[in-house]
């Protein structure tokens, strides 16, 4: 079974949110089409606790885009984003979510961040998802979301290390770029441990 995996698209990751991701609303229209095809959707969500430590407003003098350790692991740190209940949490206007079977929360844990849609950051606690789809048979993995260098890059790295086959819709994604040059690394880092960079047009192609 294919599945599709929807990485964070919502409200405070669209332009003008709180962390927003240039181009990022360009992700919706391109994630739908693909959500009205896949045979399994999932999608994730932050989820966020306001005394998040990768808050730089919890973190006295420091500002976004400043690098700490966070308990033995280097943690950018970002403006309040996607915190629990609010609207920036929501999922994107636009979206297609009539097809999303089940949501996947991740950085609950207010000590440590979750890039990954599988796991924290330093691989201390799962979130369900890969249990999920193998428990439905789900052996090829698509993913489109945001932010191409952090989210999606950690979400599919784990996806190949847990044995999936695992493709990242390239037009489907969106990046951060906080250092030049960012997506670009994430893309090769991605390419090396054997993901698949496509784009939209040559999955649907085949199924509309």
């Amino acid at each position: 079974m294919k599945a599709l995996l929807l990485v964070d698209i919502q409200n405070d990751f669209l332009p003008g949110g709180a962390l927003e991701v240039p181009r990022g609303d360009e992700v919706i229209p391109v994630a739908s089409r693909l959500a009205r095809s896949a045979d399994l959707v999932v999608a994730t969500k932050d989820w966020h606790p306001p005394d998040h430590k990768s808050f730089a407003p919890n973190h006295p003098g420091r500002k976004p885009g400043d690098v700490i350790d966070l308990n033995g692991t280097e943690q950018v740190l970002w403006p309040p984003h996607c915190v629990q209940h609010t609207p920036g949490s929501e999922l994107a206007p636009g979206l297609e979510t009539s097809q999303i079977a089940e949501i996947f929360y991740k950085g609950i844990d207010p000590e440590i961040d979750s890039y990954s849609a599988f796991f924290d950051n330093r691989h201390l606690r799962a979130t369900g998802l890969g249990d999920y789809l193998r428990e439905r048979g789900a052996e090829e993995i698509f993913i489109a979301g945001v932010a191409t260098d952090y989210c999606v890059r950690w979400t599919a790295l784990d996806a190949v290390e847990l044995g999936f086959d695992t493709v990242v819709v390239e037009d489907g994604c969106r990046g951060i770029d906080l250092n030049p040059g960012d997506i670009k690394r994430a893309l090769e880092e991605m390419r090396r441990a054997g993901v698949r960079i496509v784009g939209s047009d040559s999955l649907l192609g085949a199924v509309e």
